[in-house]
């Protein structure tokens, strides 16, 4: 599978940004959970925020009510809208995919071991 990452750019304190990763694969779209990672410098990655193809959605207690993780099927694409951003947001941001084959989950995981395929990677800057 291939994710590819854009959307992100710099921002002011307070504003927003709207993440896309466009997922290219032979398997169905909904056979995988999809989750956003951050990483800063000299950190490990963190999962952020994961969604199913139920609509069951996980998020990092830090982004709680400021960013929304979204997929649409038919675009065959994840998202992230983060509103009210933070100079500790400043991060890489990554999607990743699970393996498809895999027994699913009661609730969309944020742990990295869960994820086999990785985006590249797309910087957000957030100035104070």
């Amino acid at each position: 599978v291939q994710l590819v990452e854009s959307g992100g750019g710099s921002v002011q304190s307070g504003g927003s940004l709207r993440l896309s990763c466009v997922v290219t694969s032979e398997d169905d779209f909904n056979n995988y959970c999809l989750a956003w990672f951050r990483q800063l410098p000299g950190m490990r990655r963190e999962g952020i925020a994961a969604a199913d193809f139920d609509g069951r959605t996980t998020y990092e207690d830090s982004v709680k009510g400021r960013f929304t993780i979204s997929r649409d099927k038919s675009k065959k694409t994840l998202y992230l809208q983060m509103d009210r951003l933070k100079p500790e947001d400043t991060a890489i941001y990554y999607c990743a995919a699970d393996d498809p084959g895999g027994l699913g989950y009661t609730t969309p995981p944020l742990a990295e071991y869960h994820y086999r395929d990785w985006g590249q990677g797309t910087q957000v800057t957030v100035a104070s």
